[in-house]
């Protein structure tokens, strides 16, 4: 074995496993469970990633004609929403042909258009249902079985959880989405965020919003939406960190006009052309400021190497706001504009917003380029 689900192991689980594998090994265990009529403790499973994993089975019950098992997800080091999550598969004998797959209780459900499950089915991604499809007929077919079955995958605790999600800004009603394409999660790891970034904006699409307002984080998020009232709550996407992937993302799902929406400290690095805005992806370029400040029409030499010497981007905003430099925000803004722009190539309408941590607007700029 490559790899072993212990709840307790956490240096062996420092990577952990997604929800997507946990319903597999669970339907894995359960339906050997409901062929053999005994109770199993563990299942292994091949995960989308090319290696083995076992997992143990907190629960296992066997009844005529049903059997449900379930473990606890491990997300390893990951901060993950469904870390601890309880996630069972029950598995029932069914007349009807072939393998029947649902959701039960906290698997949420899809509601609007624009993700890769149709309205009306159970929020199972594709891969996912692919892992529990093909364990289900490999465990059949290995006892020379040829019947129907039906599975239902639930999530105990799963509706709470969705509330720390953006499953219901997604139009995923009820609970938790049944998730992974690799079967293990990589702590940290950027690819979770900007898949669903993807599905934000296609959800946002979907429902036919050609303006989409992408903030970096909940309070610019609260910001954009007193901007734009009249927006459809999914045409809001919140991109953290990944300014330049979620542009290019728009602009190739379609969406015309983009309008940025943060603060200063990111904003700051926008507007040099920094599209991952991580603290320790680069650093503030204090002399750009200062660039910016005398563009704004400060001739102050000493204000100018207060500006230099700065600890913090939020420091020259509260700065230039005290002393009435309102043309400084502007500049700002139309750099970020231009910044967009020169990043996607052009074709679309950027336009960018700049607000105090407090939420005073101090600057807008926009630019509308169809050139490309």
């Amino acid at each position: 074995m490559d790899g072993k689900a212990k709840k307790k192991d956490k240096k062996e689980m420092r990577s952990g496993y997604t929800t997507g594998a946990c319903a597999t090994a669970t339907t894995k265990a359960a339906l050997i469970a409901l062929i053999t009529g005994e109770p199993q403790a563990e299942a292994t499973i091949f995960l989308p990633v090319g290696k083995f994993a076992t997992f143990e089975m907190e629960s296992c019950i066997v009844e005529p004609g049903l059997a449900e098992a379930g473990t606890i997800k491990d997300a390893g080091d990951d901060p993950d929403a469904t870390h601890g999550a309880l996630i069972k598969a029950a598995v029932s004998w069914c007349e009807k042909p072939g393998i029947t797959l649902d959701g039960g209780v906290g698997v949420g459900r899809v509601t609007k258009e624009g993700l890769p499950v149709p309205v009306g089915e159970a929020a199972i991604n594709p891969v996912p249902r692919k892992m529990i499809y093909e364990t289900a007929e490999e465990v059949l077919s290995s006892h020379g079985l040829i019947r129907g079955i039906k599975i239902i995958i639930s999530v105990p605790d799963g509706e709470k959880m969705a509330e720390k999600t953006l499953n219901k800004r997604l139009g995923i009603i009820g609970g938790i989405s049944i998730l992974g394409t690799r079967g293990t999660v990589i702590p940290f790891s950027s690819s979770a965020y900007m898949a669903s970034i993807v599905q934000a904006i296609s959800v946002a699409r979907a429902s036919k919003c050609d303006h989409a307002v992408i903030t970096t984080g909940g309070r610019s998020e609260k910001f954009g939406i007193k901007q734009y009232p009249d927006l459809a709550e999914e045409a809001f996407v919140e991109m953290g960190d990944f300014v330049g992937f979620t542009l290019k993302q728009c602009k190739r799902q379609g969406i015309k006009k983009v309008s940025l929406v943060g603060m200063m400290g990111k904003f700051s690095k926008v507007a040099q052309g920094v599209m991952m805005v991580h603290s320790k992806s680069a650093p503030v370029d204090f002399n750009f400021l200062a660039n910016v400040a005398s563009e704004a029409g400060v001739k102050d030499q000493q204000l100018i190497q207060t500006i230099r010497q700065a600890n913090t981007a939020s420091q020259v905003g509260d700065l230039m706001l005290e002393l009435g430099y309102h043309d400084f925000f502007t500049i700002l803004c139309d750099y970020c504009c231009t910044a967009g722009l020169k990043e996607v190539g052009g074709g679309i309408s950027i336009e960018t917003s700049l607000y105090s941590m407090k939420g005073t607007l101090l600057g807008k700029a926009g630019k509308n380029d169809k050139e490309g």
